[in-house]
């Protein structure tokens, strides 16, 4: 049995992910989250869990030390667009957990640690599909500056001491244990209640939106296999949608009468464009990807009940 950490492991991609490794049986895995998103209920009875801000030091250290991990998922950070914008010196100093969880990794002798980063890193975009390669890092807002800060120091950690590292660059992914603080499941919960659905601008956004079914298996599978150690790989569809449409789909699942309402667009953060090059993700998950009106009807079936 590998032991394993979950920083932000009550949030959706992080409770998703403890609930597989605890299905799969050769992992015990502790949880650790200080619930400004996540919730206590996401996660599976009888995990491990401790209530924990990876930012402050003495919180983070006492538990590694004690429980010398083998595998830490480092997910804790501070997400939402509108939260982030309103607090930058908030979201800056999850820098601090970042430093903390791999000081702590490498003198805890941690085998491998896996990074969240994000698309936000890519920041508006130049091209499209955007490579982990090829395509320049244009990181502006504090959120995708953090992200582009903490896979530096990922890569210097392995570089220095040779702390193994994999760097998922998530796209949007959603579910449903996801907060309000998203956007999938703020017009799920409007649609189902028959309010206004709110759009910033003009609606013509596009993204690509990723089942966390298909984010956990492709994660199961490079843990499992042993892939990209020491690497970067984009971690989201490549099916793209704009927000508008979006909307349109979660009203037409959900049958609902909910007008759709465009309200001033963001000061910063809300990109126009948006698109994974998945090439890398691709060559070792072969599965289809579970389509957006599926997984809106899934989400919409569990609220019913």
């Amino acid at each position: 049995m590998k032991n394993v950490l979950v920083t932000g492991g009550a949030g959706c991609i992080g409770s998703s992910l403890v609930h597989a490794l605890m299905d799969n049986g050769n992992y015990f895995v502790h949880v650790v989250d200080n619930f400004l998103t996540g919730n206590i209920n996401n996660l599976p009875n009888g995990c491990s869990f401790t209530e924990c801000d990876i930012n402050e030091y003495s919180e983070i250290s006492s538990i590694m030390n004690d429980k010398k991990f083998d595998i830490v998922f480092h997910y804790a950070a501070m997400v939402g667009v509108q939260r982030t914008q309103e607090s930058p010196l908030d979201v800056l100093n999850d820098v601090n957990g970042i430093k903390n969880v791999l000081e702590l990794s490498r003198i805890t002798g941690v085998k491998r640690v896996f990074y969240s980063s994000s698309s936000e890193v890519y920041g508006e975009a130049v091209t499209l599909p955007q490579n982990e390669s090829t395509t320049p890092l244009n990181s502006r807002v504090p959120y995708a500056i953090v992200k582009n800060i903490g896979e530096a120091f990922f890569k210097s950690y392995f570089q220095e001491f040779g702390l193994e590292y994999t760097i998922f660059r998530f796209f949007n992914t959603y579910g449903p244990s996801q907060s309000d603080d998203f956007v999938v499941p703020r017009f799920i919960n409007n649609a189902f209640s028959n309010k206004d659905i709110c759009i910033y601008g003009d609606g013509k956004q596009s993204r690509t939106f990723l089942y966390i079914k298909d984010n956990v298996d492709f994660t199961m599978s490079v843990l499992s296999n042993n892939l990209f150690v020491n690497d970067t790989v984009n971690v989201g569809s490549d099916n793209k949608i704009t927000i508008k449409e979006l909307a349109i789909a979660i009203k037409q699942v959900l049958g609902s009468s909910s007008k759709i309402k465009y309200i001033d667009p963001l000061k910063d953060g809300d990109m126009s464009r948006r698109q994974p090059d998945i090439s890398k993700m691709r060559t070792y998950y072969k599965n289809d990807f579970i389509n957006i009106e599926s997984g809106i009807k899934y989400i919409f079936d569990l609220m019913k009940k």
